[in-house]
């Protein structure tokens, strides 16, 4: 074949190619403002679709995780970025979801898909029990409580050995993938995960366009002209608290269905601070800062540890430092004016 029919057919063939990545968001950003959302949802949801057929197993498990942490984290920014409240205890309620669904798996032999509502319920409620006093409270203080609880839970798990299998844990078996399938384990565990977070996103953005994220939003923004207004500041909150947990609750039941194994030494204090951490980089107050900080939570300490095996603790802090430097409103905010910058299509 010719040199010149070669290019002809390449020149053909030039239409049908994929666009490129700028092309494409310059297209999305032409669209209405609601359909620009969901547009740029369902690319990264094919996205999501399609790279465990494209990945080894590790990378898919490293997903996997993204995804656990980021329906956590979920939870967490209803708390914090957009009730305005902050809480150095989330990882309390990921561990209560895990241990939850744990012990029901090894003493009751539930179904999976059971464990998933029992747990969130469970955090749940002890959110709402833990709310109440908590959210007479504010500043300092609720981080301080917040933080207690975060620092008790692991003796208060080895102590009951009997029911959480105390330092030595609980090994639990996975869920196996159907034979209709045709997934492998850890392709099989990767949509379970993705299909959990779809469903969790899509209640928090329903319940933020609701007038209850309205109530939120005037919380976090002034407490003072949100209650003359007739909003119930210690109902709000408090409940903020219990939909952070149960949030935090069905991340840790996935975690359960992912890992296969729970041990107090997995839900210490670094586990909250390394989540509030992810979220403030990932960005506050944005649908897309859960995911970003559930990628930073998932990476970056790997990262810090490959650096240097001797301050890995060292290397993460500055990590956080870069980031928070360069985009001081998160990786979402970045992103937003990075896409911004790109030119619209006429």
């Amino acid at each position: 074949m010719s040199s010149g029919s070669t290019e002809a057919d390449a020149t053909r063939r030039a239409p049908d190619a994929p666009p490129a990545p700028a092309s494409m968001m310059a297209s999305i950003r032409t669209l209405p403002a609601a359909r620009r959302r969901w547009a740029a949802a369902a690319v990264l949801l094919a996205a999501a679709c399609y790279a465990p057929f494209q990945l080894v197993p590790f990378h898919v498990f490293q997903l996997t995780m993204v995804l656990v942490y980021a329906v956590a984290l979920l939870g967490l920014n209803l708390l914090v970025g957009h009730a305005g409240q902050i809480s150095l205890g989330h990882g309390a309620f990921f561990a209560v979801g895990a241990y939850a669904t744990a012990i029901l798996l090894d003493r009751w032999a539930l179904p999976y898909p059971l464990t998933l509502p029992i747990a969130a319920a469970v955090a749940f409620v002890l959110g709402l029990a833990l709310g109440v006093p908590a959210m007479r409270l504010r500043g300092l203080y609720l981080a301080l409580v917040t933080l207690a609880i975060a620092i008790f839970l692991v003796p208060l798990l080895k102590r009951f050995e009997e029911v959480t299998g105390g330092s030595m844990g609980l090994t639990l078996v996975k869920p196996a993938p159907p034979a209709w399938s045709g997934l492998a384990e850890d392709q099989w565990l990767y949509f379970l995960a993705l299909a959990v977070a779809v469903v969790a996103f899509l209640l928090a953005g329903s319940l933020l366009r609701s007038r209850v994220g309205r109530a939120l939003h005037a919380v976090r923004d002034d407490e003072t002209a949100a209650e003359v207004m007739g909003v119930r500041l210690s109902a709000y909150k408090t409940l903020a608290f219990a939909w952070s947990a149960m949030f935090a609750g069905a991340a840790g039941c996935v975690y359960t269905w992912v890992i296969g194994f729970v041990s107090p030494d997995s839900f210490t204090v670094n586990l909250s601070i390394t989540l509030l951490a992810g979220l403030v980089v990932g960005g506050l107050g944005t649908m897309a800062g859960p995911v970003l900080g559930g990628l930073f939570v998932m990476f970056v300490p790997s990262i810090s540890q490959e650096i240097n095996d001797a301050a890995p603790g060292v290397i993460f802090g500055l990590l956080i430092i870069a980031v928070m430097y360069v985009a001081p409103t998160g990786l979402a905010g970045l992103a937003g004016r990075l896409i911004r910058k790109i030119p619209r299509k006429e």
